[in-house]
């Protein structure tokens, strides 16, 4: 029984609390920043991330509302509805950047501004008479193999819910996918020297495409993390900003998958830190903005730290990224 108390009393400290949140609130970070990397790899500058967030956010909290079923099942359906939306909107961006080889940061701010929290799921969300309601279903943490209780590490990595585990796998899958498989060094090939890809039988359109549609399916994903777990419920611009974090958090992780699942967690530590002090009562007399505003200077940091053009290549940031290709101008 002392034992017992011990443990709950250290997983009840300050650390152990805001790291477990950190996980929780980094999550959609996951998804977001491992699709916007897939997108990069292949070349393709995707800026509308944030939009593409908050419509999977509305879809998929939209889903679990309508449809009658039981909670995993509904849940399972909300994300794939959440995938397909975000889908959608990439592949808007991509037909204007691959196709029409339209400019990609002004297709991806567009992009943002049109399914922002100004424009369609706004009004999605209003239409659909979503603001307000919780959400039917919502995802929950599962005590994986009954260690939720362990010291430290139960409530960190072992009490967290399905959506955690399932950001754990991406990483895991994005990475040996760069890594270890022909298409992936495939992808890496385009984003590296689109031209040279093509003279090896590489279709460059075909993997650009393919890779912005799934990266936009993950920022869905991203955004019903939100409505299916942090908040439960729909409001306007409930992402907050996190798509541009996600974009942020690419370079930051120097495009790599692992690396991006810890930056998410840096930037979920600083997310969940304003709740955290003032669930214990220790921001009297500090503005809590100036803790909430937190991963939005950092993001804007890490922007200016590598924006040259060098930086980013020692960074390894792809060569072609953000550069149209057609074969016919090799």
């Amino acid at each position: 029984m002392s034992g017992q108390l011990l443990a709950s009393g250290i997983n009840s400290s300050f650390v152990v609390v805001l790291l477990a949140s950190a996980v929780l609130y980094g999550t959609p970070l996951v998804f977001a920043a491992v699709g916007e990397l897939l997108a990069e790899r292949s070349g393709v500058l995707n800026l509308g991330v944030e939009g593409m967030m908050l419509v999977g956010a509305v879809m998929g909290f939209w889903s679990v509302q309508r449809l009658d079923a039981a909670g995993g099942v509904s849940l399972t359906a909300a994300l794939v509805v959440a995938a397909v939306a975000g889908a959608a909107m990439a592949l808007i961006h991509a037909f204007l950047v691959i196709t029409l080889r339209a400019n990609q940061i002004v297709s991806g701010l567009a992009l943002t501004i049109f399914a922002g929290a100004a424009g369609l799921s706004s009004y999605l969300g209003n239409d659909l008479n979503l603001s307000g309601a919780p959400a039917n279903h919502v995802f929950t943490d599962i005590d994986l193999f009954g260690l939720g209780g362990v010291p430290i590490l139960g409530p960190i990595l072992f009490d967290q819910s399905a959506l955690v585990y399932l950001s754990w796998a991406l990483v895991a899958v994005a990475t040996l996918y760069l890594s270890r498989t022909r298409p992936g060094l495939n992808v890496r090939a385009v984003g590296e020297s689109p031209g040279a890809a093509d003279a090896m039988g590489i279709n460059v359109t075909v993997y650009r495409y393919a890779h912005t549609l799934v990266g936009g399916a993950l920022a869905g994903i991203g955004g019903a993390c939100f409505s299916l777990q942090i908040t439960g419920q729909w409001t306007v611009g409930l992402t907050g900003g996190a798509g541009w974090i996600a974009v942020a958090l690419v370079i930051f992780a120097f495009w790599r998958p692992d690396l991006c699942l810890l930056g998410a967690y840096l930037f979920g530590v600083f997310s969940t830190l304003p709740f955290a002090l003032q669930a214990r009562g220790w921001l009297t007399g500090v503005p809590s903005e100036v803790f909430t505003a937190l991963p939005y200077v950092m993001t804007i940091v890490v922007l200016v730290a590598v924006s040259s053009t060098a930086a980013k290549r020692r960074l390894g940031a792809p060569a072609a990224l953000g550069v149209p290709y057609v074969r016919e101008e090799r």
